[in-house]
């Protein structure tokens, strides 16, 4: 009997470019039980936070189970079944939600994450933001969430394969069209 094949997939872009809408086709398209994880925290007072997130509820098959996930994602990835398609949006809102982490703290966190996706056995796929490609924040925290965010993308890309970049509505395939740099 052969092992059941995983795959991790990351899809980065920037906002409002489709990566969504992608990587919910490619689960879609996985032939397995997916499972939404919102790496969102609700905030009922800010009603063009709730306007986002209503938009991806809205586009999501009645199917697929949702499970909020803002802070504990490497249990969840350890947790899921092989027969499952882990659809993880994003991995910026979940940076976001531990940003007031120490820098050992964060690396402990880091470490934790990808020894779960090396090791999971169900089907992963990654939304991820691109931040990094405008102006240097101004403010120290903004600086360190484009920073953190970028070293994870980074770290998670070396896991995946492949790699889709989603930028205004068109989807390119970097692990095709690229060549990966050394670790």
């Amino acid at each position: 009997m052969t092992e059941p094949q995983k795959r991790v997939i990351l899809v980065t872009g920037p906002a409002r470019s489709g990566k969504s809408e992608w990587a919910e086709i490619l689960a879609q398209n996985s032939g397995k039980s997916v499972i939404y994880v919102a790496t969102a925290q609700v905030d009922r007072t800010d009603s063009e936070w709730q306007h986002r997130i209503q938009q991806h509820q809205y586009r999501r098959p009645s199917d697929w189970l949702t499970l909020e996930v803002p802070v504990q994602l490497a249990t969840t990835i350890g947790e899921a079944a092989e027969t499952s398609c882990l659809l993880v949006d994003s991995l910026g809102t979940w940076v976001a939600n531990l940003l007031d982490r120490d820098a050992a703290s964060w690396e402990n966190t880091i470490k934790e994450l990808l020894q779960y996706i090396n090791n999971c056995t169900c089907d992963a796929i990654f939304v991820a933001e691109e931040t990094g490609w405008g102006v240097v924040p101004a403010y120290p925290s903004g600086r360190e969430f484009r920073d953190r965010l970028g070293v994870l993308v980074r770290r998670v890309s070396a896991i995946a394969d492949p790699v889709y970049l989603v930028t205004g509505g068109y989807v390119l395939n970097l692990s095709v069209l690229g060549d990966r740099l050394p670790s």
